[in-house]
């Protein structure tokens, strides 16, 4: 009976022919549109020059120089210590918490998790975070989320800075657009403190899709910002039909996206299955779920996304710890849960938001998502930017507690690859 049931959900090809006629009708508005955004940057060709040329760690030093020459004195340090071998290298790292068993220890390698931070707003914080790591046989992590207005940052030189940092150092990292929803795209909300209705599925409606398209394509081609934050439906399409392009955009769904069952999963790694490219490949590099999904959940998409081709492709980001304000009932610390998943599902990022609660609770000012949506100078004069400095900094305290909890038991991690060698 139920083997019965199952070949009830088969899909005709006939279906597939359909979904192309959709997409290859000239009179079709919704994909002409998106075309007519695409052409103003060039061919995907001609797109992905100006991306390669422009992410250049030359060119973007040219125009770190040009905006904030200051900045300057960091990246070099950061080299310097780089070339000088000044971080902890990943062995030293283990026997200084294993001891001598470390050099007979078999650790899971093949399911290594992705230290992650965020978010990371100000490049100044980098160059903190980096003289604790030296100073203190720390890791730095090997991923950044960026949740800064890119404007803002852009004319403060900190878009560049970050972009060369973050070559020098090894590691990845995602940028937020600013077509996001707080831009005033919804004329029924206001600010932040309508977050919930932001990012309940109404943050990029009617015609800012495409605005949210002209907007990656434009940091794409003049700073070569390859993976953005996805926080609609919408959005996550618009990524799907680039890539299909041939244009290399890369994006990590956001929790805000509320993906907290494995159906839902599974509906998104369809879609990235629809549109992935022969090679199988797709944009989609990162699949962050809800604060509510728990290993169960992962378990089971693991399952599927092994089957669909994507273990390696999409990354599982998983919330260790959250900002103690503003988003979840505390106390909320998932270390001990990622210690259980670690050895048997693969392509996990532990992502760090907050410091642990314990932590958190007795600052002056606990870290909070809506300091994501604050302008920088207003932070400077509210006097809050030495707090939010600290925010930073229990952040990475708390991600170098998961990398010693997971070497303790014999699991794996990616630090930021040129810093810490193998």
């Amino acid at each position: 009976m139920g083997e019965n049931l199952r070949q009830l959900l088969e899909i005709p090809y006939k279906r597939l022919d359909e979904i192309n006629n959709v997409l290859l009708d000239p009179d079709m508005r919704v994909i002409s549109e998106f075309l007519e955004v695409v052409a103003k940057y060039g061919t995907p060709e001609e797109i992905n020059q100006q991306a390669e040329q422009a992410r250049q760690l030359p060119n973007l030093l040219k125009k770190v120089e040009k905006i904030n020459p200051d900045y300057l004195d960091d990246l070099r340090w950061l080299e310097e210590q780089r070339e000088n071998d000044a971080f902890i290298s990943v062995p030293e790292y283990r026997r200084k918490v294993l001891g001598e068993r470390a050099d007979s220890t078999k650790f899971a390698d093949d399911f290594a998790v992705t230290l992650e931070i965020s978010a990371y707003q100000y490049f100044p914080y980098l160059k903190d975070i980096a003289q604790r790591a030296i100073a203190e046989g720390r890791l730095m992590p090997g991923r950044y989320i960026r949740v800064r207005n890119m404007k803002e940052q852009e004319t403060d030189g900190d878009l560049p800075a970050v972009a060369a940092a973050m070559q020098i150092i090894g590691a990845s990292f995602v940028e937020t657009l600013d077509t996001k929803g707080t831009d005033g795209s919804n004329i029924h909300l206001g600010g932040p403190e309508t977050i919930t209705g932001y990012f309940g599925g109404v943050g990029q409606p009617n015609e800012y899709a495409l605005k949210w398209l002209d907007e990656f394509l434009y940091y794409y081609t003049n700073y070569g910002i390859q993976q953005v934050l996805n926080v609609n439906p919408g959005t996550v399409f618009v990524g799907y039909l680039l890539y299909r392009l041939g244009i290399d955009i890369e994006f990590k769904i956001s929790v805000f996206m509320g993906n907290d069952n494995p159906y839902a999963g599974l509906w998104t790694l369809i879609g990235a299955k629809l549109f992935a490219r022969d090679d199988g490949t797709s944009p989609l590099i990162g699949f962050n779920w809800s604060n509510s999904a728990n290993n169960e959940t992962m378990e089971i998409t693991a399952q599927f996304r092994k089957s669909l081709g994507f273990e390696d492709v999409v990354r599982f980001e998983h919330h260790i710890v959250e900002t103690y304000k503003s988003i979840v009932r505390q106390p909320y610390n998932r270390r001990d849960e990622l210690v259980e998943i670690a050895g048997h599902v693969a392509n996990i990022s532990a992502k760090h938001e907050g410091a642990d609660p314990e932590i958190d609770e007795k600052r002056q000012h606990p870290s909070d998502i809506l300091d994501y949506f604050r302008e920088k100078q207003e932070i400077v004069d509210s006097g809050d930017w030495e707090y939010l400095r600290l925010n930073f900094m229990d952040k990475f305290e708390a991600t170098n507690k998961t990398a010693w909890a997971l070497t303790e038991n014999a699991l794996s991690f990616i630090a930021a690859q040129n810093l810490h060698k193998l």
